[in-house]
């Protein structure tokens, strides 16, 4: 990193020996430490006072109190472990932007990089005397902003105000989430309380933290209760199958902002094109969007040109971008809250489709709506997944590149026209792109749709540029259309559906960005 340190302020501190020094430490070999009293006198003395609190309580406090009398009514009596996770080396000693746990953020309502290391704890309490008459009491432990007298102000590139800013006190993030809060050093002893041979029983959401995976294990001691923690995990996520309205309208205000960033992505083609790797040009431009409008992307954009649509996940994103071809880009913005876009676009790079092309792109949308109209209350979630994939096995036989009918393809046993569409139709959104991947099977896949479920409904065909199983002008042809559904009482609504989806619109859509 070219900043200074702290560290580099003096040579003061001499450096031990190789052979005396643990080997975790060298890595601040680097720097020079500054230890000196006139030092640390003079660099935690002359600053003003703080400017007064303007904390409030958020809107979202209301929505996670609710969320968390839910996941109590699943746990009566035990003792809930729930992390925000801990910083992800990047680079020996450089670290990836902290983003917190699924659980954690839709618990709690926080989200960016405000509190590393946290630990949501709900406390088992007597039923009906916990908050808002739930039988938990809630608990956040977190680390306080540090005095400006304190070595990590100034010497603690992780954590220090110097260096990464100030964090929130304990009040303020009370009042924005609603939740008592209290300092970290004191969670074990919390965690610790009445735990024992028919005591309170301790779950946490394991793999958040490890750290504090190993500090539960050691309370429990022998105790086995792997079982009871993939209960929990199985939980918070089976919570976020149905979204509130506060969910909802973050959601719909991620897909806003991935709209706008594939109008950006369509006005940089001219520019994709010019370039040696164009679809890194893509991928920068929606990036800086994404950055600029929300807190990130949500997952890592697919900007895939030519025979790299074929790929499913192309990230690598390094090829060039020609005209007279097709760029398929899977993209979206994560906003503040943490929720997540997750919409596709397949492009005609010079704005026109080829005839080929649109007869591939319009079998997918045909399936895409066929899926549309499966997508109703009481179905099951599986049926949009069938619905189109009846419509594509169907346009692969018309085609002739079935072995076999379309009705034989579709029998369990046979799946000829998977060959072409490897991947499912649909999954949940929400705060993570694949949102309640720990829900029970008979909840997720077999599950009954419900209003208030988002999801996404992506069919698409991919021909391998050395598939000789196709005729060579479907060679290297690769075709997804992506939308973000939330399911209604009357049947679906497109979040995406300002984003043209018709080969036409499409069209017409590229032609007037370019002329703005």
């Amino acid at each position: 990193m070219s900043t200074e340190s702290a560290d580099d302020l003096t040579s003061e501190t001499p450096t031990p020996a190789q052979d005396e020094q643990p080997l975790e430490s060298r890595g601040s070999n680097r720097s020079h430490r500054p230890q000196s009293r006139r030092f640390v006198e003079f660099v935690t003395s002359g600053w003003g006072e703080r400017p007064p609190s303007t904390a409030a309580r958020a809107e979202v406090a209301d929505f996670t109190a609710a969320r968390r009398s839910a996941l109590s009514a699943r746990f009566p009596g035990r003792r809930l472990v729930v992390p925000a996770g801990r910083f992800k080396v990047r680079s020996n000693d450089t670290d990836f932007r902290f983003r917190p746990h699924a659980a954690f953020a839709h618990l709690t309502g926080l989200g960016t990089e405000q509190e590393p290391d946290a630990v949501l704890v709900l406390h088992p309490v007597a039923d009906g005397t916990g908050d808002d008459g739930s039988a938990h009491h809630a608990v956040l432990y977190m680390n306080p902003l540090a005095g400006r007298d304190t070595p990590e102000f100034f010497s603690d590139a992780r954590y220090g105000e110097f260096w990464v800013g100030a964090r929130p006190t304990l009040d303020e993030v009370a009042t924005v989430t609603g939740v008592e809060t209290a300092h970290l050093d004191d969670l074990r002893d919390a965690l610790a309380k009445d735990v024992g041979a028919g005591g309170v029983q301790l779950l946490v959401v394991p793999e958040a933290d490890e750290a504090v995976d190993e500090v539960v294990a050691q309370i429990r001691g022998e105790e086995t209760t792997g079982e009871a923690d993939a209960l929990l995990a199985e939980a918070v996520s089976e919570l976020r199958l149905l979204k509130d309205a506060y969910e909802v309208a973050q959601l719909q205000l991620a897909v806003d902002a991935t709209v706008a960033g594939f109008e950006k992505v369509v006005r940089s083609l001219p520019r994709a094109v010019a370039h040696r790797r164009g679809e890194r040009v893509i991928e920068g431009t929606f990036l800086g969007h994404a950055r600029e409008e929300g807190n990130d992307v949500g997952y890592t954009t697919i900007a895939a040109a030519g025979e790299h649509a074929t790929t499913l996940h192309w990230t690598d994103n390094d090829g060039r971008v020609r005209a007279g071809e097709l760029v398929l880009v899977d993209a979206g913005v994560e906003v503040d809250s943490l929720y997540t876009a997750d919409v596709t676009r397949t492009l005609p790079v010079d704005g026109t489709f080829t005839d080929v092309q649109r007869r591939v792109y319009q079998a997918v949308l045909d399936a895409a709506d066929a899926g549309f109209a499966a997508a109703v209350p009481g179905a099951r979630f599986r049926d949009v997944h069938d619905a189109a994939m009846r419509v594509l096995a169907a346009r692969l036989e018309e085609w002739g590149l079935l072995p076999v009918s379309a009705e034989e393809s579709l029998d369990p046993d046979n799946q000829h026209h998977r060959r072409w569409m490897v991947h499912g139709t649909s999954h949940h959104l929400g705060l993570d792109v694949h949102d309640c991947a720990q829900a029970r099977a008979e909840l997720y896949l077999d599950g009954v749709l419900e209003p208030g479920m988002v999801f996404t409904i992506e069919p698409g065909l991919y021909f391998k540029s050395d598939d000789l199983l196709v005729p060579a002008e479907y060679r290297g042809i690769g075709v997804r259309i992506e939308d973000d559904v939330l399911l209604t009482a009357d049947g679906n609504v497109n979040l995406s559906a300002a984003l043209p989806r018709d080969p036409d619109a499409v069209e017409a859509w590229m032609a007037a960005l370019r002329k703005g």
